[in-house]
């Protein structure tokens, strides 16, 4: 049986309340405390939407496409990919930074999300402080190629030449941001030199007259080259990365043709917007990984010539330092060149 509180004398009334108001307070403390582990605990319980930044049939779209199937397997949800095209990749970028911290958006970019900072003078985002990474994906080098009658084979050949012929040769890149401008930015960086740049509405159309004989060279990766490399429908003056490809045995590094610690890889990572439960982090790296482990997506990435990162870069800890290297690597870079996106 119990009393009516105004039976209690004054003191025990004030007493039977303060127990009240401190154990209704445990009790929010224990639900708010618990909130992140219930929610961890049940994640996923709904697909996940892995957002990629460029539209549907790109080489990004690809990667997140092979990756959706065997990431959702071993999440138990699906992984739904979804393309927000647009601005370089900013709109997307923008859109997943302002979506629920919860797991079920993630985001996929590549070096872009490190050149942003400095590509744009009013960035919506911010790559650092906006997003919490999960691991580092795929690599894709990159190659420089030159037209199949330019009159130099290698890289001491072309340096040659470009000093001949001041102002005259001609560097295509698939327009302002993309990773070709950027290879070709840090190239004209590294030998010194200025040469004609001639931006071009995608990789497509830079290829095609690099082809036709219409521009000399163009630094693009090699997802869009090595077919036209064994073909021998373009000369192929160097490989961007320091060491040589299984897939291009033959060709030299830039690096080893002493262009010393020239460096340029398409690389991936995902990321999931900040403040996302550890526990959820967790979980996704975990399926980020087991996908990365797949036979099929392993032999996919070779025949596309990309690699899978080594496993202390597939961390949310080793995204984020390659994520900071990457950023101090190109802004001075892109500051020298005093060129912006928008």
């Amino acid at each position: 049986m119990h009393l009516p509180l105004a039976s209690y004398p004054a003191p025990v009334r004030r007493g039977l309340r303060r127990w009240a108001v401190l154990a209704c307070a445990a009790a929010a403390a224990w639900t708010l405390g618990h909130a992140g582990t219930a929610q961890a605990g049940s994640f996923p319980d709904k697909p996940v939407t892995l957002v990629i930044p460029f539209a549907a049939g790109g080489p990004t779209d690809v990667v997140a496409r092979m990756l959706a199937i065997p990431m959702g397997k071993s999440l138990g949800q699906p992984v739904i990919v979804e393309n927000a095209a647009g601005a370089g990749g900013t709109i997307a970028a923008a859109k997943v930074a302002r979506s629920p911290a919860n797991g079920y958006t993630v985001f996929l970019h590549h070096m872009g999300m490190a050149t942003a900072p400095a590509l744009y003078k009013k960035l919506a985002f911010d790559p650092v402080k906006d997003f919490d990474p999960i691991g580092q994906v795929v690599d894709v080098p990159m190659t420089l190629l030159a037209r199949k009658d330019f009159p130099a084979s290698d890289l001491q050949g072309v340096l040659a030449y470009i000093k001949a012929h001041k102002g005259q040769v001609t560097l295509a890149n698939a327009g302002l941001g993309a990773v070709s401008h950027l290879c070709g930015l840090l190239f004209m960086t590294q030998i010194g030199e200025e040469l004609t740049t001639v931006p071009y509405k995608g990789t497509g159309p830079a290829i095609n007259d690099l082809l036709g004989g219409q521009v000399d060279l163009l630094c693009d990766q090699t997802t869009q080259t090595v077919p036209f490399i064994k073909d021998g429908r373009v000369k192929v003056l160097g490989v961007t990365v320091p060491r040589r490809l299984a897939v291009l045995p033959e060709v030299p590094t830039l690096d080893e043709q002493g262009l010393k610690g020239f460096d340029v890889k398409v690389w991936h990572g995902l990321y999931a917007p900040h403040g996302t439960p550890p526990a959820v982090i967790k979980k996704l790296n975990e399926a980020l990984n087991a996908a990365l482990q797949d036979p099929v997506v392993r032999q996919r990435l070779a025949d596309l010539s990309s690699d899978v990162p080594p496993p202390d870069k597939i961390t949310p800890e080793g995204l984020r330092t390659h994520l900071a290297a990457e950023i101090a690597k190109w802004e001075p870079v892109i500051r020298k060149a005093g060129i912006y996106a928008d």
